[in-house]
């Protein structure tokens, strides 16, 4: 088998087959030429921020932390510009000389006769202490060295905005981080699917089977496994479907679709009637073209959150007439998993090619061959060569269709000594009666035995009416 990105080469192609579901579970499938992509992923955030890759998630989270202090920052720098908190306010010191300083004091007293104003936002005198003031209100470090005032409201009115931008971002962020740490994505790496699936008898019926295991201990509640099978189809009247999907029967109505995961378990799909896989033959699988798509869904026991485990078998990666080898042993007090077989299989070579459709009608016409009841049905059995073998098998029919009559009537073991002493006493009387009338007319003769009154009857058979015995005493009796 060649593996070529994902592509496999089929046995007996040259060509490429893509996969629809790889063997790690992601689905080969690129959507292009959608309308209005961009307006529907943003319109839905939330899930495009979970969905996308880590690096993106994380470059989002500082850029939105980024662009958020530094337009809080450019607002606090042109109010405290607008206010004029950086103008240089003359400051007379001892010697009389005046002296430039970026702004008064902090308080209102009057300094050389001339009041000195208050600045919007304390200790800022440019833009970089604008910006520290922004970061430091958003993320409430308060070193308690800047802070605003009471002069410009519209700082004040900006601190409370961005304190509330500030909470949207860290929830919205933290929430996203959180859901994406949550998501049982990687739940999957601790499932296992086998590599290959096998076609082989079970219980006498051809069946597909493959194999599942939980890595760990902890367990996947309500875990349950599904199975469609994904080939071109066309219909009757022409249309052509490139991917017909069809589901794979693993027990949904008895209920064993339903797995107790706690060591590795073969799922198992009786080829039947309803399976689409009924007329394939060994021959058939080497020829054909289709997937096997498996999915496994439960709960994780530790966040309580669905997961969903997928992988696929091509026509090439099924192995007809194998098994999978056995893994679990018993070691003294506990059950041993041996995970180096978990992918082995050995072959049966008493499996036949045939498909599921031929093995049953071979079995139903060995069956009908060898059943004395599909053998009284029959218009050619019920005429036989020798007028004594003709009678003693209808009476012995007979004696069977009133024995079945008396066990609804009569206990178990009464039943079957009464049928035993009549199958004895007619093989006894009929051969014994025969052997005398071997001269008796050649034309097709029924005899039936009366077993109450010990008469017998011997009527001409109609070879155009097939004799139902059964049905024959019972119009005798009434």
């Amino acid at each position: 088998m060649n593996n070529y990105n994902g592509k496999i080469l089929t046995r007996g192609s040259n060509q490429v087959r893509s996969r629809f579901v790889k063997k790690n579970g992601q689905c080969n499938v690129v959507f292009t030429n959608m309308e209005e992509k961009r307006q529907r992923y943003l319109a839905d955030i939330f899930t495009t921020c979970v969905d996308i890759r880590w690096r993106y998630l994380l470059l989002i989270f500082c850029t939105s932390f980024m662009i958020s202090w530094l337009f809080f920052g450019i607002i606090f720098y042109t109010v405290s510009l607008a206010h004029g908190d950086f103008e240089e306010t003359p400051i007379v010191k001892g010697d009389g000389l005046a002296v430039g300083e970026l702004h008064g004091p902090t308080s209102g007293h009057a300094f050389a006769g001339q009041p000195q104003r208050m600045p919007c936002i304390l200790h800022v005198q440019g833009f970089i202490g604008a910006l520290l003031f922004s970061m430091e209100t958003q993320t409430t470090i308060g070193y308690g060295w800047r802070c605003v005032t009471e002069e410009c409201p519209v700082a004040v009115i900006t601190v409370v905005i961005q304190s509330i931008v500030g909470c949207i971002i860290d929830s919205f962020m933290i929430g996203t981080i959180m859901a994406k740490m949550a998501r049982p994505k990687k739940r999957n790496q601790t499932l296992m699917f086998s590599k290959n699936a096998v076609i082989a008898l079970r219980d006498g019926k051809l069946c597909l089977m493959w194999r599942v295991g939980n890595l760990r201990r902890s367990h996947i509640v309500e875990a349950h496994v599904r199975a469609q099978l994904i080939r071109s189809y066309v219909t009757a009247e022409g249309e052509f479907i490139p991917l017909e999907q069809m589901d794979l029967n693993v027990g949904y109505d008895e209920g064993t679709d339903r797995l107790f995961l706690v060591s590795p378990l073969v799922i198992v799909h009786e080829i039947d009637k309803d399976s689409p896989l009924y007329t394939l033959s060994r021959a058939d699988l080497e020829a054909d073209d289709f997937e096997i798509v498996v999915i496994l869904e439960g709960m994780v026991e530790a966040t309580a959150m669905t997961t969903q485990f997928r992988s696929s078998y091509l026509a090439r990666e099924i192995f007809w007439g194998h098994r999978f080898e056995p893994v679990i042993y018993e070691d003294r007090n506990c059950y041993k998993v041996d995970y180096a077989r978990f992918h082995k299989t050995y072959e049966v070579p008493s499996t036949p090619h045939l498909s599921a459709k031929e093995l049953e009608e071979t079995a139903s016409q060995a069956s009908s061959a060898t059943s004395p009841a599909s053998a009284c049905r029959s218009t050619k059995t019920l005429i036989p060569s020798s007028l004594s073998a003709f009678c003693y098998e209808n009476e012995v029919a007979l004696s069977c269709g009133e024995d079945e009559n008396d066990m609804f009537d009569s206990p178990q073991i009464v039943g079957k000594e009464r049928a035993e002493e009549r199958r004895t006493s007619v093989s006894v009387d009929f051969q014994n009666m025969f052997q005398d009338t071997a001269t008796m007319t050649s034309g097709n003769v029924m005899c039936v035995l009366d077993m109450d009154n010990n008469q017998m009857e011997f009527d001409i058979l109609q070879t155009a009416i097939p004799l139902d015995p059964v049905t024959y005493k019972n119009e005798q009796e009434l």
